[in-house]
């Protein structure tokens, strides 16, 4: 079974990086995935899942968790601002904080309502123009702001470019982790969470290894 396979995979990444076992924790990206996929995952005892889109998150979740109310969802895509409150209602984790006027809106948010998700803030490790997330130069200013803000900032997450060797993106994250006192580094998808667990990865977001190719609704 592939979630099997994974769960092994991470276990002994674990013990040849010399880490605890256990420490790592699987996201299981279930983005654009058919509902019997999912509950598939679901079956077989998997818990912690991902999803990019909040939107496509509220409309397969709560019915998921009336069955299954022990998930733990971790949204790992972009957050537009707008769709804040709904995101800290539905998600347990938030891994895609990468700008000043999103962490000013989750810290209002947390003082209306009393409880924030746990937040990851995204850097932009490859400085890509497409892609989200906060300049590593930038990174020590931006999670001093977000503690200035009470902010339950746990760690970092990236993701490297393509075309680039993924581990160097990977030591940067941890490096910059080290230096603000984060333990929390999410990083490491299907293709590299070996790399990550070995560079000191928390959190692993694996899909396709797991589900399968992701689903198109056209095909």
């Amino acid at each position: 079974m592939p979630l099997h396979d994974i769960s092994t995979r991470i276990t002994k990444a674990e013990a040849a990086a010399g880490r605890v076992a256990g420490c790592v924790k699987l996201i299981a990206v279930s983005k654009v995935q058919p509902n019997d996929r999912v509950l598939d995952v679901l079956a077989q005892g998997h818990r912690c899942f991902g999803e990019n889109r909040v939107q496509e998150a509220a409309g397969k979740w709560p019915g998921f968790m009336e069955i299954y109310p022990d998930v733990d969802l971790h949204l790992i895509g972009p957050l537009q601002t707008n769709k804040a409150r709904q995101a800290t209602e539905l998600f347990s984790t938030i891994h895609s904080v990468d700008r000043p006027k999103l962490a000013k809106t989750l810290a209002r948010l947390a003082q209306e309502v009393g409880a924030c998700p746990d937040l990851f803030i995204q850097v932009n490790t490859g400085e890509e123009a497409q892609k989200a997330g906060i300049k590593p130069s930038e990174a020590d200013t931006f999670i001093a702001e977000c503690r200035a803000l009470d902010l339950p900032v746990v760690g970092l997450m990236c993701i490297p470019p393509v075309d680039e060797e993924a581990a160097l993106h990977f030591a940067l994250l941890a490096k910059i982790a080290a230096r603000n006192g984060l333990e929390g580094l999410s990083m490491g998808m299907s293709d590299d969470f070996e790399k990550a667990i070995a560079l000191g990865a928390t959190h692993v977001r694996v899909g396709s290894a797991i589900f399968g190719e992701r689903f198109r609704p056209e095909e």
